[in-house]
Formats: C-alpha cells, structure tokens, sequence
C-alpha cells in the first residue's frame, strides 16, 4: 500500500486533438475501463473546509458547472471512509485551469488507511495546467499491486497553480474492481 511515488498526473486525451508536446490535455468525456466499478456513492464524503454553497456535494453531483471551493490554509483535504475495507484502484478528477487558474491543484497527495489515525501516503502527483478528467492509478510499483485494499482514502491538495491559497475540483471518481 505504500509507494511514494511521484509521478505526473495523465489527463484523458481530447479525441480529435493531437496531444501538444509537454501539455496535458482533458477531455469532458470520461472514460474508464468496463472491468471498473465506481465506488465512491458507498463512502462517506468529508472535506477539510468549504465555501457556503461549495461544499462537498458539488464533488459527487455530476455536473462540471459546480465545484468544491475549499476555505481555510492548505493542505485542503477530501476525505472519504468506507464502513468495510474495499478494493480501489483509480482516482478520477475533473479539473479546469483554463476556468480556475489559481484555483487548481498542482500537487496532490493519495494517502488510505483504517482511519485519520494511521493514513499512509500511497502517491503523489503534479499537474500541469489541467483541463479534463485526471486518471491517477492506485496501483503500486509491483505489477501485481493493481488496487489498494483500504478502509479510507485521503485527497490532499498540497499545492495550488500560481501559488493559489483555495482549490476548486470540480467532481471525483473513485473506481474499485467489479466483483
């Protein structure tokens, strides 16, 4: 379950566009493997801190017109903690540069564990300038760790575009295996 790893974050490539050298381009279509099942309608959702009216709903309502807008000092934290342990391996999130600019994540922090009392930091990734669906794999560095088995996971944002204070993300996905 522990990695370390840094890595850069890989955004779905826009269809009909060629990739640009360097830049990581999204695409409003979110595409995920059909051996993949969401799980996050099963945990319980929690942020660090929120606007009025930008809370933790907006993360889970399906629409990129809303987001989470934290409040508060970094790092800004989403939180969700599962009655039983359950296998994950994919974190999805909808982010935008071109609309939030300072507002974006640059570098983020998976971290899971039994609780708040012994969370582990599995990944770490930097995003450049993100427009899209952001794919981060769970997976560890041995091939045969495809998911983590965990009772919660951590979102950090432990950095901001532009040295931004706040954070908007716009939605998140957390997929698991199919049964």
């Amino acid at each position: 379950m522990e990695s370390d790893a840094e890595e850069e974050a890989v955004a779905t490539p826009a269809p009909a566009a060629g990739p640009a050298a360097g830049r990581l381009k999204g695409s409003p279509e979110l595409t995920v493997d059909a051996d993949m099942r969401e799980m996050a309608k099963t945990g319980a959702w929690s942020v660090s801190s929120c606007k009025a009216g930008n809370g933790v709903a907006a993360l889970r309502d399906d629409n990129l017109d809303t987001y989470w807008q934290s409040d508060g000092a970094q790092p800004h934290l989403v939180n969700i903690q599962f009655q039983k342990k359950v296998q994950l391996q994919l974190v999805v999130l909808y982010v935008d540069f071109k609309l939030d600019e300072s507002y974006t994540p640059s570098k983020i922090s998976i971290r899971a564990g039994d609780g708040f009392h012994n969370l582990k930091e599995i990944k770490t990734v930097e995003l450049a300038k993100p427009v899209g669906w952001v794919h981060i794999s769970l997976s560890g560095a041995d091939p045969r760790e495809t998911f983590i088995h965990t009772f919660m996971l951590q979102i950090a944002i432990l950095s901001n575009h532009l040295n931004g204070r706040d954070t908007h993300i716009r939605q998140i996905k957390i997929y698991g295996p199919r049964p």
